[in-house]
């Protein structure tokens, strides 16, 4: 892992653990907003109030015993890519591996709202854990729009990659908001409050925004031309080869990594072996699921030494394309930029 902060924990995944469908938990990037608290599965409570005619206090073996679903689902930190942003701006400086794709398990929020018969007027609910801040640090607390929080795929995951939540990753219960941000997917779930409302604090407003309309680099953006962020861009990268890779001339090279669109799907993948000068379009493996990510493949033999730059750029089934250069923002919010990486060949 890279290590941007060991207190509290902020690692990034290496390219090379993100070839696979399934990325392990000891791969898996983290991210921390606030120290991580201590809990345990035997003493964890969930409490959902606020428009809400029956008040729940929900135990891990509470939630256990709900009908369970598992939901393949991609993470991402809203920031993955921020390092390339030109100007920079502050912020964890990650690069490509602040994403992972797992198997999520736990119950429907949908069910769990049932069982709190949720009022007609609660349009949001407000999602806060066991972590605090330090000194004037601003609570974690974020709102989900109710119309998200009745997909059948937003889930209370106690279980990651057929085991346990791990603590690092929010265990014992973490939400799972599949396509959207990373920010949406609260650790340590200690209260839902339903209401008529959306949070008004700082991990809302003005945090994890983006603007409505371009800005030009370097520039600001109005607080009333900025919206919550969702939904995630369509994106891939290159796992491997890695950057200022040197092959020998007549050695097959394999070019493969992930790809995926938050709440769309990918409809395909396209590589280059020239700059971009010319595409031709990968295979993807069988795994279409709904906010996953497909592995793409493709063989590439060179044909004479030199240096070349790799592209790869996906398109989903909302036609969105990775662009050359994506939109840049105060925040350094959701980095698509078709990848590339350089390979020299030696004969």
């Amino acid at each position: 892992m890279i290590v941007h902060n060991d207190f509290p924990e902020d690692l990034e995944s290496l390219p090379e653990y993100l070839s696979t469908w399934i990325t392990p938990n000891d791969a898996f990037f983290v991210r921390q907003h606030l120290p991580r608290p201590r809990t345990s599965a035997e003493t964890h409570k969930v409490e959902v109030g606020g428009l809400a005619a029956n008040k729940l206090s929900l135990s891990i073996a509470d939630l256990r015993k709900l009908p369970q679903v598992s939901v393949p689902a991609v993470l991402e930190c809203a920031g993955n890519g921020r390092s390339y942003f030109r100007p920079k701006m502050p912020g964890l400086q990650w690069t490509k591996g602040a994403i992972g794709n797992a198997e999520w398990r736990g119950p429907r929020l949908a069910d769990i709202l049932a069982k709190a018969r949720a009022s007609t007027k609660a349009q949001f609910a407000d999602f806060d854990g066991l972590d605090v801040g330090v000194g004037k640090t601003p609570d974690f607390i974020r709102s989900i729009p109710m119309r998200k929080l009745q997909h059948p795929s937003t889930i209370l995951a106690l279980d990651m990659n057929g085991v346990p939540l791990p603590d690092l990753h929010g265990g014992p219960v973490r939400l799972v908001v599949p396509g959207w941000d990373g920010a949406s997917w609260v650790k340590w779930v200690s209260r839902i409050e339903l209401a008529d409302k959306m949070h008004t604090g700082f991990y809302m407003n003005p945090a994890y925004r983006y603007p409505k309309n371009p800005v030009a680099p370097g520039s600001a953006a109005k607080p009333e031309d900025l919206d919550v962020l969702e939904g995630m861009a369509v994106k891939s990268f290159f796992a491997r080869p890695a950057d200022q890779t040197k092959v020998q001339l007549g050695t097959p090279v394999t070019l493969t990594g992930p790809a995926w669109a938050g709440e769309h799907n990918v409809a395909r993948v396209d590589v280059s072996t020239d700059g971009g000068a010319t595409w031709k379009t990968a295979s993807l493996s069988a795994q279409g699921r709904e906010f996953s990510w497909r592995i793409w493949k493709s063989e590439w033999r060179p044909a004479k030494p030199g240096y070349y730059t790799l592209c790869c750029r996906a398109t989903d089934t909302a036609g969105r394309t990775q662009p050359i250069e994506p939109a840049w923002n105060p925040s350094g919010y959701l980095w698509n930029a078709v990848d590339r990486v350089g390979v020299l060949v030696e004969g």
